[in-house]
């Protein structure tokens, strides 16, 4: 019996399935909310209302409009922050909006 040996690593393998289940979204989402607690701190999460991902695109909601000014400037040093955290460059644009 010849077998055949798939010099494809593990990580692919999930990262390929992931992908052909259309469920890479609500993965990057998971890992950013975890992110997002752990470098924003609780001040920051507990105005933080909504996050989602649409066409690689962060939406944050937050309920303070001092909070999300600032927030708004730095949207381009979170946007990196996350792509780190996720250890590819994924998200395209991060909009921070009430």
């Amino acid at each position: 019996m010849i077998r055949k040996h798939n010099d494809q690593p593990l990580k692919e393998i999930l990262q390929e399935w992931i992908k052909s289940r259309k469920m890479e979204n609500r993965l990057n989402l998971s890992r950013i909310r975890e992110v997002w607690s752990e470098e924003m701190g609780t001040s920051i999460n507990q105005y933080t209302r909504e996050m989602k991902i649409i066409r690689r695109k962060l939406f944050i909601a937050i309920d303070s409009a001092p909070l999300r000014e600032e927030l708004h400037l730095n949207r381009d040093k979170i946007r990196v922050r996350m792509n780190a955290a996720l250890g590819e460059e994924y998200l395209e644009e991060v909009v921070v909006r009430g």
